[in-house]
Order: structure tokens, then C-alpha cells, then sequence
């Protein structure tokens, strides 16, 4: 491990390796691309401290170096002790990130490294679960008078900031990345749906196709984990507790039980609900052998670890990133990656022109911030309308496609009222 006051990495040495990923990814980065260009030029953030809680990995690593571009000061930590990629990471300390991450930290060094990214005193804070908000409210409330606002990016997290607001322990304005359309509609469901097998197929080497997938949780990484598996040939099976939800993923195509039912048939489980063992004691009891399960949920909670331990007999590791455990009767129930984020504790995430339009949400969300602050209330925002079309039109362009414009007619057509049959 390599620390100094401004690092805290495995190898620094690393670096070139974490250099070119982050090169890779940066090609197909067009709409990021050009937001940096923008930021170079106009250096909006100079003299500004952020600190962020991310997934530290090739895509996130280019957001960083953008931010860092427009003349900011960046500090960085993991939001999962699974999801670092400590050559990116190495190549980050090298660029002058301030960053404290290796891949496997414990919970101590987990958040002993979240509070060396707070030392910077930031004005304005990048989350992804919720977690740097939290600490910062719990225990540095000495942070708060210079801190400005902050940024979410998942739906998880979400959930805990508008539960700060309910709970009126919000001290600053949250700015929902996650609930702009070019992030939930496109990273939830198609980055969710292609990386989450990505980990999955990578993890175990096994065919989809013929096996029973419950997918447990169907709000928009649900829908995305559901489309991908039924394109990969399975028999999917949707377990919800929103009677809208479970009928429309009945009219999408797909059945629909509830756990205790579905624990009976299925050979492979996906969660992504962000709630509490949502797979637990008594489903694990009537399980087939063989079962597979992996969670798509910011975290480790949705598939019960400690009943599982409390049922096995023997817990062994039979491929990297699978924990077998092996129950009285002989059955053998398979965990992935911990009960983590699979597509990114044992893949590489979501791919990079998705994790584009997400990045430029999150570095648009800076800027608002950085422009609006004074006048924002500690609140939960989500971002206005312009800026996601902004980032779907520079998207659109990039893919070289070109949409209709409504004529002078058109527009006052829709603004009036006077028209009838």
C-alpha cells in the first residue's frame, strides 16, 4: 500500500495501466468529451473543493479529470470497497486527485478514507449512496457552513436523502442526479440490464438460456436486468411488492410471484430493489441446489448474508467472486461478489456511453450548484429540464442523428387553446 498525505493506494506504480482504461473509455465519451472542452476553456470551478464517493473505475476516473479540468480541487473515495480498480485509482493519484482507495478495504478503512476526502473541506460533494452526505451530517458537522450542496447518482441513495428531508436533518441542497430522464431511463435500465450480466456470465461462465431468472424488483434497473435476461433466452420471473409495478411487468411479458413462490423455481436470483433482505431464511429453505444469486443494489443487504451463514454447514470459494455455501441437507446455494454490486465488484460497470450521460448529468449538477447555491433551500432538486436535453441532443449528434423541429405553426398550435374538433 502506497500513502502519502495526498494518496492512499495499493501501487502507485500502477498508474500507466489505469492511464490507458481511462483513455479507452474517454473515446466514447462524446458528450463528457464536450462538456470538458467547455470547462477547459472556461474554468468554472477554479478554487473550488469537491469531494466525492464514487465507484472508482475508468468512467468515473474521466468525470474526475474533468472536474479537475474546469480548475477544481478533487478529492476522492470508494462508495464500494468491491468497485475500486486500483491501477485507475494509481492513475488518479498520479493526475493529482486526492484519492484514498484499495480494492477489498474493510468498513474501518472504508470510512476512515471517506473522512481523508472531507479533510479537503469541500463546497460541494458527489455521492453515490448517500454514504458522504450522511457522514457529513453525523459526525464533521464542521464541514457544513462551507459546503454549498451536493449530488446523488442512485436511486438508493435517493431514497435515504429524501428521508433526510422528510426527517428535517438536511443542512444543505441535494441536487437528484438519478432522477433526471437521461439518467434513470438510460443507466438504470439499459447500463443496469447489460452490465449486471456482465458480471454475471463473467463471474460463473454459465448458460442463460433455458434456466428460470427472478428478478426481484422491477423500477428501472429491474426492467433493464428483466429485457436482457429474456433476450438471453431465460424464462423470467418478476417479484414485486408495487401492484403497479408487478402489472405492468405482467402486461411486459413476464411472470409474476411472490418470493416464496418464486424461491421454489428459479435457478438464478437478481436483486434490485435497495430494501432490506428481500431473499432470506425461508426462501434459502426451499431453494434447488445449484441456485445462483447476485444483487444489482447500491448494497450488500438485499440477499441475507447472516442467514445464510446461520444455515450453511461449510462456506468454501469455488471461483473468484462465488461463495458456496453448503446446507444440512447437501444443497449447495451460490452467492456472487459478496452480496455487492455485482456489475461493478466483479465486472467492469456500465458501459461507457452510458456512464457519458450520466457523468455529464453529475458534472452539469456541479456547475448548477456552483451557480445557484445561494438561493437553494437544504431541499432534494432534480435538475431542470435543459440540461437533460442538453445531454440527450449533444448525445444524439454524437451517434450522428438528427431529430425533427416544430415549425412556427407547430409551436403555436401546442401553447394555445382556442383550437377544438
Amino acid at each position: 500500500m502506497n500513502c502519502t498525505r495526498d494518496y492512499c493506494v495499493k501501487d502507485i506504480n500502477l498508474a500507466p495501466s489505469g492511464e490507458k482504461k481511462i483513455d479507452w473509455v474517454s473515446r466514447f465519451m462524446p458528450v463528457l468529451q464536450a462538456i470538458r472542452k467547455d470547462f477547459e476553456e472556461k474554468k468554472p470551478f477554479e478554487g473550488v473543493r469537491i469531494a466525492t464517493t464514487l465507484h472508482l473505475e475508468m468512467k468515473t476516473a474521466f468525470l474526475l479529470l474533468t472536474l479537475k479540468a474546469a480548475g477544481a480541487e478533487i478529492s476522492a473515495a470508494a462508495s464500494n470497497p468491491l468497485s475500486t480498480q486500483d491501477d485507475v485509482v494509481a492513475a488518479l493519484a498520479k493526475a493529482g486527485v486526492k484519492v484514498y482507495a484499495i480494492r477489498g478495504e474493510d468498513r474501518e478503512q472504508y470510512y476512515e478514507f471517506m473522512h481523508k476526502a472531507l479533510d479537503i473541506k469541500p463546497n460541494i460533494i458527489i455521492d453515490d449512496g448517500a454514504d458522504m452526505v450522511s457522514t457529513v451530517l453525523k459526525e464533521r458537522t464542521e464541514l457544513i457552513d462551507e459546503l454549498w450542496g451536493a449530488s446523488e447518482e442512485t436511486t438508493t441513495g435517493v431514497i435515504r436523502l429524501r428521508a433526510m428531508e422528510k426527517d428535517g436533518v438536511l443542512r444543505f441542497p441535494i441536487i437528484a442526479v438519478n432522477d433526471s430522464y437521461t439518467k434513470y431511463l438510460f443507466d438504470n435500465r439499459y447500463g443496469t440490464g447489460q452490465s449486471t450480466w456482465d458480471g454475471i456470465l463473467r463471474t460463473t461462465n454459465l448458460l442463460i438460456a433455458g434456466k428460470n431468472v427472478v428478478v426481484v424488483g422491477y423500477g428501472w434497473c429491474g426492467k433493464g436486468i428483466a429485457m436482457r435476461a429474456r433476450g438471453l433466452g431465460a424464462t423470467v420471473i418478476v417479484v414485486e411488492v408495487d401492484p403497479i409495478r408487478a402489472l405492468e411487468a405482467r402486461m411486459d411479458g413476464f411472470l409474476v410471484m411472490d418470493m416464496t413462490e418464486a424461491a421454489k423455481v428459479g435457478d438464478i436470483f437478481v436483486t434490485s430493489t435497495g430494501d432490506i433482505n428481500c431473499i432470506r431464511k425461508e426462501h434459502f429453505e426451499v431453494m434447488k441446489d445449484g441456485v445462483i444469486m447476485a444483487n444489482a443494489g447500491h448494497f450488500d443487504v438485499e440477499i441475507s448474508k447472516p442467514d445464510l451463514e446461520e444455515l450453511a454447514v461449510d462456506i468454501s470459494e469455488p471461483r473468484p467472486n462465488i461463495t458456496e455455501y453448503t446446507l444440512a441437507d447437501g444443497r449447495r446455494l451460490y452467492l456472487l461478489a459478496e452480496g455487492r454490486l455485482v456489475n461493478l465488484a466483479a465486472a467492469d460497470g456500465h458501459p461507457a456511453e452510458i456512464m457519458d450521460m450520466s457523468f455529464a448529468l453529475q458534472a452539469k449538477a456541479a456547475e448548477y450548484i456552483l451557480n445557484n447555491h445561494e438561493k437553494l433551500e437544504p431541499k432534494v432538486y432534480v435538475l431542470p429540464r435543459e440540461i437533460d436535453e442538453m445531454v440527450a441532443r449533444i448525445k444524439l449528434a454524437s451517434m450522428g442523428i438528427k431529430i425533427e423541429e416544430l415549425t412556427e405553426e407547430q409551436r403555436h398550435y401546442l401553447a394555445s387553446w382556442e383550437h377544438g374538433t
